[in-house]
């Protein structure tokens, strides 16, 4: 018979592929994650990973395994959110993958609301600047610039999210004022790393930079970084003119928005989880949490009104009803 402990660390293992990470997740040390693989292989009879300097991966029956695995893993999780709804409480753990601007700006004060009406519910926030993989289980909900198109996944729009161009007063009063288009690539400017960045929907200059607007081939970079919170700090700092979210920039007192007539963008947030996870008690909540508090910050999110994050229950005399979408 299969030990059920020995499922967890295969799962683990199989979706982290070094042992390192694995360990972190288990709570447990390197030595012992390795040696409860090897020991699991040897009852088996099997071998279940590929070892090299590049980490673990499953070898033909690992995969095979692997399927009977999660299933066990989704009766066992399904069996436990069953007796918790029935004695009507709600804890647990949460992961929760997010952009890094977005997780740290947005989610991460909103996320102090619902922890203060789910105490029993622990959330663990991941705000990264790339896209958190549902399917190797890094996460259990993601928030994501790009809609997920994998198979097994319950996806929604999350919100509409503007973006415009800033500078610092400092910066400004140093070098000037673009007053046209054309004018940007004569500026020092900010941006994402052309080869590290994680998603298209995040080259916002390319063509604001295209020769035929600007009228120049290579435009100058003061600096550049895979990180939107060290572009915004950056561009604070006068270093040069950034594109940012407007729930990063738009109340923020060094900078001053520029070309607000020509230079508008609009991106959009998407949630997913995966099915067996959408259906957990704690995971609902934390989604149709989520979906109202966005839902009241969407004139925020688009660089409307007075610039202020709502909330909800802390700013309650501040937040329009809700009508869910």
């Amino acid at each position: 018979m299969l030990d059920w402990q020995d499922i967890q660390v295969f799962l683990e293992v199989a979706r982290c592929e070094r042992l390192t990470d694995a360990a972190r997740r288990l709570g447990l040390d390197h030595s012992t994650v390795s040696r409860r693989t090897r020991r699991f292989e040897s009852r088996l009879n099997t071998q279940l990973f590929e070892r090299s300097t590049h980490g673990y991966h499953l070898t033909t029956a690992g995969q095979q395994l692997l399927i009977y695995a999660e299933e066990m893993e989704r009766y066992a999780t399904g069996a436990r959110e069953s007796l918790i709804d029935h004695n009507h409480q709600v804890s647990g753990q949460i992961r929760l993958g997010v952009t890094e601007g977005f997780g740290t700006w947005v989610i991460a004060p909103l996320l102090s609301a619902f922890c203060a009406r789910h105490p029993g519910i622990t959330v663990d926030l991941l705000a990264l600047p790339r896209v958190v993989n549902l399917s190797r289980h890094e996460a259990d909900l993601a928030i994501t610039v790009d809609r997920p198109d994998s198979a097994g996944l319950v996806v929604s729009r999350l919100c509409d999210y503007a973006l415009r161009l800033y500078a610092s007063r400092d910066y400004l009063r140093r070098h000037g004022e673009p007053r046209r288009l054309a004018e940007l690539a004569q500026h020092s400017l900010i941006g994402y790393i052309d080869d590290l960045i994680f998603s298209e929907q995040l080259c916002y200059l390319d063509p604001l930079l295209d020769p035929s607007v600007s009228g120049v081939e290579n435009p100058r970079f003061s600096l550049r970084s895979t990180s939107v919170t060290t572009q915004y700090s950056a561009a604070c700092h006068g270093a040069g003119l950034a594109i940012l979210p407007c729930f990063m920039a738009g109340n923020a007192a060094p900078l001053v928005e520029l070309l607000g007539d020509e230079i508008d963008i609009t991106r959009q947030f998407w949630i997913t989880a995966r099915q067996e996870q959408r259906r957990l008690s704690r995971v609902r909540l934390l989604w149709d949490f989520l979906r109202e508090a966005i839902e009241i910050n969407r004139g925020f999110l688009l660089g409307e009104g007075d610039g202020e994050l709502i909330v909800p229950g802390v700013d309650a005399d501040k937040a329009p009803a809700y009508q869910p979408g």
